[in-house]
């Protein structure tokens, strides 16, 4: 049972966050007032995701070992 939950989860993850891109190209052809609501969101959530991928990866600038 515990092994079917993770995978359906991430498939429900997988069809939201495509949505939510769907939403966004249609909002930006002029989209009903709910697809602007979702693509809103959508925007929302990556620049969230983009702030606290930057402030996690602060410290790791240089350690690639390139010179």
């Amino acid at each position: 049972m515990g092994n079917v939950i993770v995978p359906a989860l991430l498939g429900l993850l997988v069809l939201v966050a495509g949505g939510g891109c769907v939403c966004v190209v249609w909002a930006a052809r002029g989209g009903p007032r709910w697809v602007r609501a979702v693509a809103s969101v959508t925007l929302a959530a990556g620049e969230v995701l983009r702030r606290s991928d930057k402030h996690g990866r602060r410290g790791l600038k240089g350690t690639s070992g390139e010179e």
